[in-house]
């Protein structure tokens, strides 16, 4: 008797932890982002999309009846601090990471996450050479540079520049758009009068903005990002030269407008997809009513959103494999995710991991600060 209820309580004993692991699992999806540094209201805006999407995602039951957990890392938007966020996240039980915002970032990131087969969807990173090193477990949910390129060349033809002068930060990302765009506008037979780089981060760019004036091009193509974009809007109408700017879409920030001002932003025009609130999706409109109850505000950007889309893929191919092996995930993602609706239209992926369907647009900044979409 004393024998078989001394076994009773051990086969309880022994079970027990098997029963408190199954009531407490969980689904850890990572996130890096640049919460602190120049891009950090890009970074926060990623945050508080992923927060509020894996929110929505427990109160309706989680994923595979788990409770979804985001664990979220710095990368200060600089390469050496990602390279050791991806390290951290990649020790941390992590299914798959969202992010993160910026090229070289991403880029300093990719290595760790595909060697420790954690799948990587990144978000405001449009570098082509991201996707173009047979990396299986690297996706994103933003378009390519190619793509921009061909777009900002057109469009620069279509207004009728012929004299362009092309000025980038020489990172991943705004060196291959400057490149890009170069190659194109050349075969359209428009004189590239200016093709330089400015240091990020500086205050004064008074000595390149008089470089640039020297040339007299008809329109400057500035394929850098929105803090020193609107540095330089500044600082050229002050000293009173009124040349067309037109940005990439990593000017796509309303700090550009607050660093710039809006006297000085008036007018300048850059290249993104929709802005936030363009987004007109039932699903969006949806999403944009419970951010806007939370956090009394529009999302940052569009490359925000662009991580609600990163959660929502991964969601979608766990649920849809009922697996967190990455490998799974990967090849659903790749195979099996088709005309996915996402908060930014329709998702699929290549067979690089690249987000196929054209998504860009020309936007225009009025008097009042605004994104205007240009028809």
């Amino acid at each position: 008797m004393k024998k078989r209820l001394f076994l009773s309580v051990l086969a309880s004993l022994l079970v027990l932890p098997l029963l408190l692991g199954q009531a407490h699992a969980e689904i850890r999806i990572g996130l890096m982002a640049p919460l602190t540094g120049s891009w950090a209201s890009e970074g926060q805006a990623m945050k508080q999309i992923v927060d509020l999407l894996a929110e929505e995602q427990n109160n309706a039951g989680g994923v595979l009846g788990q409770k979804v957990v985001i664990v979220a890392e710095d990368d200060a938007g600089d390469p050496r601090t990602a390279a050791l966020a991806a390290q951290r996240l990649s020790t941390r039980n992590i299914v798959a990471v969202i992010g993160t915002y910026g090229s070289s970032i991403t880029e300093a990131s990719q290595n760790i996450f595909d060697e420790n087969k954690i799948v990587q969807v990144a978000t405001g990173s449009t570098a082509i050479r991201l996707s173009e090193k047979g990396m299986r477990y690297f996706f994103r949910t933003s378009p390519r540079d190619d793509e921009q390129g061909l777009v900002a060349a057109n469009t620069l033809k279509d207004m009728g520049f012929t004299k362009v002068a092309i000025l980038h930060d020489n990172t991943t990302y705004a060196k291959g758009l400057a490149d890009e765009a170069q190659a194109l506008l050349k075969e359209g037979n428009v004189e590239i009068v200016f093709f330089n780089a400015l240091t990020p981060g500086e205050r004064d760019y008074s000595a390149i903005l008089s470089q640039l004036r020297a040339r007299a091009p008809e329109v400057v193509l500035f394929t850098g990002y929105f803090p020193e974009a609107g540095l330089l809007l500044r600082q050229k109408k002050a000293m009173g030269w009124d040349v067309p700017f037109i940005g990439g879409d990593a000017t796509n920030n309303p700090d550009l407008v607050s660093i710039a001002g809006k006297e000085a932003a008036e007018g300048f025009m850059f290249l993104s997809p929709p802005v936030p609130q363009d987004l007109d999706s039932p699903e969006a409109t949806s999403f944009m009513n419970a951010y806007r109850a939370r956090y009394q505000d529009d999302p940052a950007s569009v490359w925000a959103v662009l991580a609600g889309d990163a959660f929502k893929v991964i969601v979608a191919a766990i649920e849809g494999t009922e697996s967190t092996d990455p490998d799974k995930i990967a090849e659903y993602l790749k195979t099996e995710l088709d005309n996915f609706q996402g908060l930014t239209g329709t998702i699929a992926f290549d067979e690089k991991g690249d987000r196929v369907g054209e998504l860009y647009r020309v936007y225009k900044v009025d008097g009042e600060g605004r994104f205007i979409l240009q028809q």
